[in-house]
């Protein structure tokens, strides 16, 4: 009887710290940083007025977030908040195609054959037929000496059918060739915006 009430004890406590540090894990889950987003978004709306953009949106992508959370957000500059985030892959460089082998630590190039994404401000472009997600891309024109080589190395902005709708973390989006690819769901809820925008919209990627 004794030894049945001491197991039974221990069974109590090594739960109890199971569900500790299941706790302390999701405590660490990372979160989008609201006030510098917006931040960003004050300094995007400059940019966009400068340049002739849509100043009604943009799209703001904070890869400093693990890819297994929501990190691309459709800022409304009117109300100065998030109208809808979504998950959104990265480029995976020299690790195999479409693995989350960097999932919390992304590297960025500007160099052609790199499949590595990059950072700076991009002008989107004409809307296209793609081989990939719903048939919907893109074309990425970059404004910045961090990705000027955006229309040559043939980086647009599509669905992929391996991207979730939901947060997978702490597992990560599958990575492309540099692309910045969004679920199909989430590219049928994006694209009639862009599509209808009277003037080219601003994708800010960032780290």
């Amino acid at each position: 009887m004794k030894t049945i009430i001491i197991i039974s004890i221990l069974i109590f406590f090594d739960f109890n710290f199971v569900k500790g540090n299941l706790k302390f894990q999701s405590d660490n889950r990372p979160y989008v940083n609201i006030e510098r987003t917006r931040l960003k978004a004050k300094e995007a709306l400059i940019f966009c007025n400068n340049k002739k953009l849509n100043n009604e949106f943009c799209i703001l992508i904070d890869m400093s977030l693990h890819s297994g959370v929501k990190r691309f957000f459709v800022w409304d500059f009117k109300n100065d908040t998030i109208l809808n985030s979504f998950l959104v892959g990265h480029g995976c460089c020299d690790n195999p195609w479409s693995f989350d082998l960097s999932k919390d630590n992304p590297i960025f190039s500007n160099i052609e054959g790199s499949h590595c994404s990059s950072i700076g401000k991009y002008k989107l472009g004409e809307r296209c037929y793609s081989d990939w997600g719903i048939n919907i891309k893109y074309i990425m024109h970059g404004l910045e000496s961090t990705n000027n080589n955006a229309f040559s190395r043939i980086i647009v902005f599509h669905s992929w059918e391996n991207v979730s709708d939901e947060e997978v973390y702490p597992d990560g989006t599958p990575e492309g060739w540099g692309c910045p690819t969004i679920s199909n769901n989430s590219m049928k809820i994006i694209d009639p915006k862009i599509k209808s925008s009277e003037k080219p919209v601003l994708m800010w990627i960032y780290n």
